[in-house]
């Protein structure tokens, strides 16, 4: 079956969906107080994020009747806050970074000059236009009730916000995460941006400072750098973790020729502002403590899943630190009628993620299948330049399970033609094999985020590392660097001494 959900989710405006289909009516009421608005509803969806949105749709597009509750913008963290915005930010910052590297290709040019009023033009440009897809008067068009209120439950069939009464036969909780803020000694007395305010700054920074070397922490160090600011990154552990550790040292080693300070293994203790400067003190697990001073700070720690004020216990609905405590379904464990979605299921916290999240919704309750959330292999890229794009398992956590029952046959850029041609030579693709099954991919290196997609495929249908080889890549062309780290899983059985006497028989063959 295609996904649904993802195919609703971009549907031009109408839809099958009736909204006289949901049942109203009056509520008794103070006196002196509006009614309340009394509805039932086949599906209330809390949150008009990636997962809430692509829900909506399709359940509005097969017929049934939808209430959306959003009391934010519509389109959620990913359009307004996160990866629109932060995309946007990236590409005028690559824009500057190309003319300052263009001599490599003997094009003279003069430094570029920064407009950081306009660069956030772009940025907003980017986002107001996609907007509309998210809209109110979209999903309105489609057939869904849009309430801009706050929503929380009020039993376990329930949502009130404060004008509206609805009795729903399915609730999905897709309420998203924000930034978690860590109790570190004075942040709060301190003027500091999140992801939801670095955007809008009226200012461009003369020292921005990072807390967390994670993705996002990585990307901003990197494009506030090439748009002039000098940066410094505070990271507890290793700056991209959680990517292979081979490949996140080939991009911090990118980003610190570029000029942005990494502190690993570095914890922020307290944090102070003198004037117009904050101060970060820092203590290192082993060196010399740093006592950082910069124009801004900005935390990227990590996120939190939003619950606020939601009543959960009223719903029934039980939970943890990460998420809705949900089956492999994503239904609730403890409340069947409620589903959660994107970051509220407690897994991984990418927008891609709440897309596949609404399919697995769309598939299971209203066309009985079983797909299963944690079924397919999840990527994970970090759009920075190189990019770090990751797959399933990395070559140490394949080796600390099966030891050395695993190959990690590679094809790095550098004997690359296209990207040779590019005077980017970068990186390299990297596979992890085990008895010809694919356990995962890296891929560090421009475009990496597109050419893992190849290996997704791959890996999401049951395809081993030998399907890789058995395809026409053109040339020349980046991708190419997948099919030849395959071939190189072979190339001793194909080139090796017992191929060639195979070859040397068969050539007595008339």
């Amino acid at each position: 079956m295609t996904d649904l959900a993802d195919q609703n989710a971009r549907a031009p405006l109408g839809g099958s969906a009736d909204p006289d289909k949901i049942a109203t009516s009056p509520a008794p009421h103070a006196a002196g107080t509006a009614p309340m608005r009394e509805m039932t509803a086949d599906l209330v969806v809390i949150g008009a994020g990636s997962a809430g949105l692509s829900a909506a749709a399709g359940a509005a597009q097969l017929g049934l009747s939808v209430v959306l509750y959003e009391k934010g913008e519509m389109g959620g963290d990913c359009l307004n806050t996160g990866c629109v915005p932060s995309k946007a930010l990236l590409s005028a910052a690559k824009a500057a970074a190309e003319i300052r590297d263009a001599g490599k290709f003997g094009i003279e040019t003069t430094p570029p000059r920064i407009h950081w009023d306009k660069v956030k033009q772009h940025v907003n440009a980017s986002t107001a236009t996609i907007a509309p897809v998210d809209s109110q008067e979209r999903f309105e068009g489609l057939g869904c009730t849009v309430i801009r209120e706050h929503a929380k439950f009020a039993g376990p069939d329930t949502i009130i916000s404060p004008t509206t009464r609805v009795k729903a036969r399915r609730i999905i909780i897709a309420t998203g995460s924000r930034a978690f803020i860590p109790p570190i000694e004075g942040l709060a007395t301190v003027p500091y941006l999140t992801n939801e305010t670095i955007f809008s700054i009226p200012e461009m920074p003369k020292h921005l400072i990072i807390l967390g070397g994670g993705p996002i922490g990585m990307e901003m160090a990197q494009a506030f750098t090439r748009l002039g600011a000098k940066v410094t990154v505070v990271e507890m552990g290793k700056a991209l973790g959680r990517a292979d550790r081979d490949h996140a040292e080939i991009a911090i080693e990118a980003l610190r020729d570029e000029g942005v300070t990494i502190l690993e293994g570095y914890k922020a203790t307290k944090i102070e502002q003198d004037g117009e400067a904050i101060r970060v003190l820092t203590e290192p697990k082993g060196g010399e403590a740093w006592t950082l001073e910069g124009s801004h700070l900005l935390v990227a720690v990590g996120r939190q899943t939003v619950f606020d004020g939601m009543d959960l216990e009223a719903g029934n609905v039980d939970h943890d630190r990460k998420g809705i405590i949900v089956g492999d379904n994503l239904r609730s464990k403890s409340n069947k009628r409620v589903w959660a979605l994107g970051d509220a299921a407690g897994r991984e916290q990418f927008t891609h993620i709440a897309g596949w999240h609404a399919s697995v919704f769309t598939r299971r309750a209203f066309f009985k299948q079983g797909t299963k959330a944690d079924s397919l292999p999840v990527p994970a890229v970090t759009y920075t330049s190189p990019e770090v794009a990751q797959l399933g398992m990395t070559e140490a956590e394949a080796r600390e399970k099966h030891g050395d029952d695993i190959s990690a046959p590679s094809f790095k850029f550098e004997e690359s033609d296209r990207a040779i041609a590019e005077a980017n030579t970068e990186g390299e693709v990297k596979l992890i094999v085990r008895k010809g099954k694919l356990l995962g991919a890296s891929i560090v290196g421009k475009d990496a985020g597109d050419l893992i997609q190849l290996v997704s495929v791959a890996m999401s249908n049951g395809l081993g590392v030998k399907d890789l080889t058995n395809f026409i890549s053109p040339y020349p062309t980046r991708a190419e660097g997948v099919k030849r780290a395959a071939n190189a899983h072979y190339a001793d059985v194909v080139f090796g001494k017992s191929a060639r006497l195979l070859v040397s028989l068969l050539q007595r063959i008339p």
